[in-house]
């Protein structure tokens, strides 16, 4: 059993917590006030495992964080969560810049030639940042099974141990069945910058159940 953090209390934050807890974990939610509604909404609703704070009080909580807010406000976030209680921590980002002020589809508030993930690295040298699950559903980040067969999740990072122990949470706790490590934290500009194609996809398809296959010639 681990102590985690779940900032944010949208869906992403919702699906990755209750799979956490639902794995035995110690999970507390994040939000900006200790009162938010639908953070104590979750946590009355999910079990003695599961309770909720301010984004500080999660961080402080947390061995491992996952920051699952919205990606034009996580270095905000990340400030009220406090630096002392982020510092030497692995932090997994599952945030995306996506704009949605001008409708849709969103733009990229950072892309090319830097990315969220690094701009929060950047901001936090020692908080071990580990981009990661920002590239599928939520349902499907906690859930790979809803897409049939064997398919791909990504993390970047700097952090060798780091990226290693997201990865055994990833395999082991949430069953994803393969995971590719794409490098340091500067690679999240490719799995960022996959978002509008995503969301393309996703108006294709009619449905957000599906991803990437990786095929490698022999």
């Amino acid at each position: 059993m681990m102590k985690l953090a779940v900032l944010g209390t949208g869906m992403v934050g919702k699906a990755i917590a209750n799979k956490l807890v639902a794995l035995g974990h110690e999970v507390v939610m994040g939000s900006r006030t200790a009162d938010n509604a639908s953070a104590s909404e979750w946590a009355g609703g999910v079990g003695e495992r599961a309770s909720h704070g301010t984004f500080a009080d999660a961080a402080a909580h947390g061995e491992m964080i996952f920051n699952c807010t919205r990606g034009s406000v996580s270095l905000q976030v990340l400030e009220a969560a406090g630096a002392a209680n982020l510092s030497g921590k692995i932090l997994v980002d599952v945030s995306n810049p996506l704009d949605f002020s001008r409708g849709m589809p969103p733009t990229l508030t950072v892309s090319n030639d830097d990315s969220l993930g690094e701009q929060l690295q950047r901001a936090y040298p020692d908080v071990r940042v580990v981009k990661a699950l920002n590239t599928v559903n939520c349902d499907v980040m906690v859930d790979p099974s809803r897409v049939p067969g064997e398919h791909d999740i990504f993390v970047s990072g700097n952090d060798a141990d780091a990226k290693s122990r997201v990865t055994t949470l990833l395999t082991e706790g949430f069953g994803w069945p393969k995971v590719t490590d794409l490098g340091d934290i500067s690679t999240a500009r490719g799995t960022e910058m996959y978002l509008p194609l995503w969301l393309r996809l996703f108006g294709a398809l009619g449905t957000a159940d599906f991803n990437i296959k990786l095929q490698v010639a022999s």
